[in-house]
């Protein structure tokens, strides 16, 4: 039985439980950090000693960092489905998941914290405007894409890029700002949600 550590409120929680799901792969969840278990005790940075969720553990150990255990239950589990198997397919995927991380994520990070879950200290107008505007225009390279490909991320079929990148799609959606108009972003996130296994992670009450 595989155990998934974190909070389902955190997004890089809910694209492991999504590729769970996708795989249809039996889980065990338990509730740590922002209110729940600490992430700082001895007991959860001895498997991960950032101290960030997720963390999933199997006969094999402790894994940790979202996008890598997201590769490794495709690769194990997959049986190329998610995750290509051919090197050139399989880094088209990959470009886009590291572009979710690395590009992506830490344009939302200030805007988020104060618009989508308000938190002491994120407060400032300009750096919310600056963050909002730096979030709308990675949001439109992912549009420019979709526009291209006219169905996923990385191509014609659905995968772990779109897994990554459906959570936070999701995000952008949920925060009460001033977003962009991307019609192909917002076609690709109905496509999305007719997907079973995201059902449970794009709730309109958890952004």
């Amino acid at each position: 039985m595989l155990k998934i550590l974190g909070r389902t409120s955190s997004l890089n929680v809910r694209k492991v439980l999504w590729t769970c799901d996708e795989l249809g792969l039996a889980y065990e969840r338990e509730d740590w950090g922002a209110g729940f278990a600490s992430t700082r005790s001895p007991e959860f940075l001895a498997l991960n000693p950032n101290g960030l969720v997720p963390v999933l553990i199997d006969e094999q150990g402790a894994l940790y960092e979202s996008n890598t255990i997201c590769r490794y239950l495709a690769a194990r589990y997959g049986h190329g489905r998610l995750l290509p198997v051919e090197p050139r397919p399989r880094a088209g995927v990959e470009q886009w998941m590291d572009w979710q991380a690395t590009d992506l994520n830490p344009t939302w990070g200030y805007a988020f914290l104060a618009l989508g879950r308000p938190t002491a200290g994120y407060d400032d107008p300009d750096k919310i405007a600056a963050s909002v505007r730096a979030w709308n225009a990675a949001m439109a390279i992912l549009d420019a894409q979709l526009q291209a490909t006219g169905a996923h991320a990385a191509g014609h079929d659905f995968s772990l890029a779109d897994v990554v990148l459906g959570v936070s799609v999701h995000r952008w959606l949920k925060t009460p700002m001033a977003r962009a108009d991307l019609p192909a972003v917002e076609a690709y996130y109905a496509r999305l949600k007719q997907r079973p296994a995201f059902g449970p992670w794009a709730r309109d009450d958890v952004p």
